[in-house]
């Protein structure tokens, strides 16, 4: 069965935003690829978000994106709470991995529920939602890139990489 083109373009477009090559630059992915867990959890003064925290904040709306989209109930998130969520202040690779691994898991969940949207569902609002389904998956795409962004400029400057 052929997909429906609009749908195809919003796969693509999550897609570019999380980690396909895109004429934008780096994307959420690529913005923490290579990163080691020192680096993730360098805070850039008292009460900012490093990006390891935004990383889980990232795998979680990719979650709540997903669960809205599927009309699931929520409690299925491995971490308890909601949006933002403390991660350890000391490194430790190990977690830091797991919470990468996270966030990719994530996001092929989120691809699965849009690659089976039909072209007539973006236009209908989910249950509990002011937004159609179709900004909903836009949105997604654009709050992966905002935090791209973030990330990138936190690597820049935060503590230099170690040789």
């Amino acid at each position: 069965m052929a997909r429906d083109p609009v749908v195809a373009v919003l796969l693509d477009l999550l897609d570019e935003a999380f980690d396909r090559k895109a004429w934008h630059g780096t994307n959420l992915r690529g913005s923490v690829r290579r990163l080691d867990a020192r680096r993730a959890a360098w805070r850039p003064g008292p009460g900012r978000h490093n990006v390891w925290e935004l990383t889980v904040h990232a795998a979680y709306w990719k979650y709540a994106v997903r669960r809205l989209l599927a009309g699931e109930k929520r409690g299925s998130f491995p971490e308890a709470g909601s949006n933002w969520f403390p991660r350890p202040s000391e490194p430790d690779e190990a977690a830091w991995r797991r919470d990468v691994a996270l966030l990719v898991a994530q996001h092929e969940k989120l691809r699965e529920v849009v690659a089976r949207l039909k072209g007539a569902d973006l236009r209908r609002k989910p249950p509990g939602s002011r937004y159609t389904i179709g900004a909903v998956v836009r949105g997604a795409a654009s709050h992966d890139l905002y935090h791209a962004g973030q990330i990138q400029v936190l690597k820049r400057l935060g503590p230099p990489v170690r040789a």
